[in-house]
Parts: C-alpha cells; sequence; structure tokens
C-alpha cells in the first residue's frame, strides 16, 4: 500500500508539469515570419524630390556649408558643494 502511494506521488510530480507544458504549448500561436518591405526607406532632414533617372538630375546637390569638427571641450572645474557631509562627529 505504502509503495502504491509513493508510485502515485511520484507519477503526480512528473505528470502534472509534463501536461501543464504540453496544454501551454498547443494553445499557443505560432508567430508568423516577419514580412520585410521591398525598399527601405530613411528619413533624412529636409524632405527630397522624387528620384530621377541617373544622369538626368534638374538641381545640383547641393553640399554642405560646415563640415562637423572634433572640437575639444574642457573639463569644467571641480568644486566640492557637498555639505551633505557636516554631520555630527565631523571635524571639518
Amino acid at each position: 500500500m505504502v509503495f502504491s502511494h509513493r508510485m502515485a506521488a511520484l507519477a503526480a510530480v512528473v505528470v502534472i508539469p509534463l501536461g501543464i507544458a504540453a496544454t501551454s504549448y498547443a494553445l499557443t500561436d505560432s508567430p508568423e515570419a516577419p514580412k520585410v518591405p521591398p525598399k527601405v526607406e530613411l528619413e533624412s532632414g529636409s524632405p527630397s524630390a522624387a528620384p530621377t533617372p541617373t544622369g538626368t538630375s534638374s538641381t545640383p546637390t547641393p553640399t554642405p556649408t560646415s563640415t562637423p569638427s572634433d572640437e575639444v571641450v574642457s573639463r569644467p572645474p571641480v568644486s566640492d558643494d557637498d555639505d551633505d557631509d557636516d554631520g555630527p562627529g565631523d571635524d571639518g
């Protein structure tokens, strides 16, 4: 009798989680494969005209008036404005 109770407990420990997993797997929807658009357009700062065939551009391509430069910025000065350390027992 004790052996059958142990077997029932062992079976319950194994079968119940497997049943939950199988039910969860059966009820989940399989996601569709992502659809890739045929053409990807990136936004730019200014709207552009409709593309023209090569060699027949009606307007010249604007060139940037200034290019970004590598500007070195100095670090701000270090100051001790933290007044939270003026607690009791502080000798400073």
